[in-house]
């Protein structure tokens, strides 16, 4: 075997090293905006449906593994005001209705996050990791 025919990494690779329990904790969280956000956009909503729509969005994410808490506020406001024009009583559910909170804890760390609107796009943000371990 010569040296081009050697498979194993370049000197000046990096070394990947595992993730922090805080690390994996975050990713966690991420799932669950994830599968929140993309399970439920385009649901068909309406003010009078919206409080039983969080509701399910809530007890579904908290199904998941890690996960301690999930709070949904579909904005009623919001829907009243972009249906006002419409002749429907009903639209598709997207971020701009959402404000959504929650809380994953994996193997000691708790990770808070929360979505909301910013610069008319629903971003998704770490609020705060606590807790300690010993790989952090």
């Amino acid at each position: 075997m010569n040296e081009s025919d050697d498979e194993s990494e370049p000197a000046d690779s990096t070394t990947a090293t595992a993730p922090t329990t805080a690390e994996t904790a975050c990713f966690e969280a991420g799932i669950k905006f994830g599968t929140l956000y993309h399970q439920f956009a385009g649901t068909p909503v309406a003010p009078e449906s919206a409080p039983s729509l969080a509701r399910a969005m809530e007890a579904s994410i908290e199904n998941q593994p890690h996960c301690v808490d999930v709070t949904v506020d579909v904005r009623t406001d919001v829907l009243e005001s972009e249906l006002a024009g419409s002749a429907a009583d009903y639209t598709e559910l997207t971020g701009r209705f959402l404000e959504v909170e929650i809380v994953v804890n994996y193997e000691g760390r708790e990770v808070v996050t929360q979505m909301a609107m910013e610069d008319g796009y629903p971003l998704m943000k770490v609020v705060s990791v606590s807790g300690r371990d010993a790989d952090d």
